[in-house]
């Protein structure tokens, strides 16, 4: 058995089957190119074909995780057309006369570094973002797909990190839960998994060795515990654990529809601050509208602003002792 810890950004238990997501393998290689401007041209459609396929995940993220996950992707098209961006690019193409994969890369380590070294945690975050533009492109020039779940079942996924554009690709009905060695509390990963309501694990200190894939596993997210190949004595106490945790769940949901009211018979009102009209659907099974906000009004109001800081009037269930 091994045991290795994490950071829990969700709390809850998944018991599955490990699944390594590995990258697809590139090996970049600078090379120097006799037409530049053939070059240039070959980037710019590998661009216009990346943004196309922003397009396409904007639309599965905003099906899937409503309007706030899915605009990431339109940042990151704005990104992909920044201009000081392009030039780099372009001018490293044209004054060292190299391969398009290889300026993309450098253009897109350097402009990553410049987020990674600044103060605030959301902003180094983004780093990340740039890395994805620019893989995305660099995928695109040498004929690499995005990874896949190649499984017939629910697998606890172990990576190293995700990136935004691999987080929605992904087959959310194949995931029971996340572990990654690296990201945070602002990564897309755990993002996703909030949005998902499923256990997950960033900064988890696990080797990404082929040997765990398919193996036996438990993600403890109220410890921030991965658990792989446990033993027999452990797996058993970590079920039970898992089944308190749903009796506890169930319990709660019995609170579904009661006033919000405090022991000095104070009523308080939760709202619930949403990106679109899809995440009403998330909010239905742990609480009610009140009765001046029925469903169809609330999605009206989302429809009409078409901004990320609509306040619907949602009641969270709350005891009333």
């Amino acid at each position: 058995m091994v045991v290795c810890q994490g950071k829990s950004v969700l709390k809850g238990i998944a018991i599955g089957k490990i699944y390594l997501y590995e990258k697809q393998e590139y090996v970049l290689e600078q090379k120097q190119v006799a037409d530049a401007e053939a070059e240039v041209a070959r980037f710019e459609a590998a661009k216009e074909t990346a943004i196309g396929q922003l397009d396409d995940l904007y639309e599965k993220a905003l099906a899937e995780a409503g309007e706030e996950q899915a605009m990431i992707f339109d940042v990151h098209k704005m990104m992909l057309d920044d201009g000081d961006y392009l030039d780099a690019i372009t001018g490293l193409i044209r004054s060292e006369k190299v391969n398009a994969e290889y300026a993309v890369h450098t253009t897109g380590e350097q402009f990553a570094a410049v987020f990674a070294s600044m103060d605030d945690d959301y902003m180094k975050a983004r780093s990340a973002d740039v890395k994805d533009i620019s893989g995305r492109v660099i995928r695109i020039l040498a004929g690499i797909g995005d990874g896949s779940i190649a499984s017939e079942e629910p697998v606890i996924l172990l990576a190293d990190d995700l990136t935004p554009s691999e987080t929605v690709s992904l087959d959310k009905s194949k995931i029971l839960a996340f572990v990654t060695r690296n990201g945070s509390a602002n990564s897309h990963t755990a993002i996703l998994a909030r949005s998902m309501n499923i256990p997950a694990l960033v900064q988890t200190d696990v080797e990404l060795l082929k040997e765990y894939h398919g193996m036996d596993a438990v993600v403890d997210g109220l410890d921030g515990k991965l658990y792989l190949d446990p033993e027999e004595a452990v797996l058993a106490e970590l079920v039970q654990k898992k089944e308190a945790c749903g009796r506890e769940r169930a319990e709660l949901e019995k609170l579904i529809g009661l006033d919000n009211v405090t022991r000095d018979g104070r009523k308080i009102n939760v709202y619930a601050n949403i990106g679109s009209p899809e995440d009403v659907l998330s909010l239905i099974h742990i609480s009610e509208p009140t009765r001046r906000t029925p469903i169809s009004y609330a999605v009206f109001c989302l429809k009409k602003k078409k901004n990320n800081t609509t306040c619907l009037l949602y009641k969270s269930p709350r005891p009333r002792e």
